[in-house]
């Protein structure tokens, strides 16, 4: 009787995923999900391309002169120009000359396909607050249905680098003042010897707090390079930084960076620095396409809970909060729950560990048929057997077939 409408659909979308699922993968949309790669893009239609082919929608940072190879790739951009970067000497401009910088943008290329968005500032201190909001306000003006884009710090910046003495305030003083169409921030959590940064849970519960607070999408950026003294890239780490960022909500990842920059200690991105692939191009291209695969199913939900069992991180619930499920063991794990527009409850479990698998042991409050998206196929099946399965890092999105038996 509950969620009858669902089944239906869900069971038409197994039976269509059943016939396409040897089919090329159809990628998600930017407006559904962004993947971007950090970084300018060089105006080079084959690179372009391998961006697409390593599972991006997005392509980065674009000058005007490259939007159409972007749109012949198959990708969209962020679109960069000195004349709107809000940075330095263009904070103090004027509001009548902030705005005709603005107009001039947006003149450029109006609704060209290949653009997703402005790209103002990245990691601003809320001293600049002011100034960026009336550049936003200016694109707002010039092209309103087009996001002015805005990268904040993490919470592991300083007091002095975010002007303010709490991240909690950095973040609402953010949202308050500039009004955001996203809230984007980056956290480099993967260090050497395989450990996680502290704090890497508690900013994910605080950007996933203030997205909710205020209806925003936000959008995490990650490691996808090797450098100061960051990890080097592997699968394990990939796949964690996918799945927590997917647990807890996110709307975008980005990673950093895709070209290897020729600086200090910078190794191992994708490209390297002499524009060869590396194994990390092949490991992300792999979580990108897991991202392609659920995504259909991940899109459609709405963050309800994210708790963490049996280890809690400060700042983080542990199970009692959770929503839907009576039971979860098997590792070191943690659950992002949503519900769908019927209200059928999904659950998204990731294995914490970078170094270790686990078997998953669950149970949910209501029902007992428990369904898994397969990130590998797409295909909506029972999860039994060796599904249980959690390689380090990876996750599992779950459902139930029906609450009452």
């Amino acid at each position: 009787m509950k969620y009858l409408t669902f089944l239906s659909v869900f069971f038409c979308f197994l039976i269509a995923s059943s016939a396409s699922a040897a089919e090329e993968i159809k990628y998600l949309t930017p407006e559904e999900f962004v993947i971007i790669p950090w970084g300018h893009i060089p105006d080079d239609l084959e690179v372009l391309r391998t961006i697409r082919e390593c599972g991006f929608n997005m392509a980065g940072l674009a000058s005007d002169k490259t939007l159409d190879l972007v749109h012949e790739a198959g990708l969209k951009a962020l679109l960069f120009n000195p004349d709107f970067h809000a940075h330095h000497d263009t904070l103090t401009l004027g509001k009548e000359e902030i705005q005709k910088r603005a107009d001039a943008a947006a003149a450029v290329a109006p609704g060209h396909p290949a653009l997703y968005g402005y790209f103002l500032r990245d990691e601003p201190g809320a001293n600049d607050y002011p100034a960026l909001a009336l550049w936003r306000e200016a694109f707002s003006r010039a092209d309103p249905d087009t996001p002015a884009y805005i990268n904040l710090f993490p919470n592991y910046a300083s007091p002095d680098q975010m002007n303010v003495p709490t991240y909690e305030e950095y973040v609402e003083t953010f949202i308050a003042t500039v009004k955001p169409e996203i809230l984007s921030y980056d956290h480099y959590a993967l260090m050497e010897g395989g450990v996680l940064r502290n704090g890497y849970f508690s900013n994910l519960e605080t950007i996933r707090a203030a997205a909710l607070r205020h209806d925003l999408p936000f959008w995490n950026i990650v490691l996808s390079n090797a450098h100061f003294n960051y990890m080097e890239p592997t699968a394990a780490g990939f796949r964690f930084q996918l799945y927590t960022t997917l647990a807890y909500g996110a709307k975008g990842i980005c990673y950093f960076t895709y070209f290897t920059p020729t600086t200090g200690n910078y190794r191992l991105g994708p490209i390297d620095q002499f524009e060869d692939k590396t194994p990390t191009w092949h490991m992300l291209r792999n979580v990108n396409l897991q991202l392609h695969r659920i995504g259909p199913v991940y899109i459609t939900l709405k963050s309800k809970n994210v708790f963490h069992h049996p280890n809690v991180p400060d700042g983080c619930r542990g199970m009692e909060t959770s929503l839907y499920l009576s039971h979860l063991e098997g590792g070191d794990l943690m659950a992002g729950e949503f519900e769908n527009p019927e209200g059928q409850p999904f659950v998204l479990v990731v294995n914490k560990s970078l170094h270790h698998s686990c078997t998953v042991e669950a149970a949910f409050k209501e029902g007992s048929n428990i369904l898994c998206v397969n990130a590998w196929t797409g295909l909506i099946h029972a999860w039994r057997g060796e599904h249980r399965w959690l390689a380090p890092g990876q996750g599992m999105l779950m459902t139930i077939s029906r609450l009452e038996e």
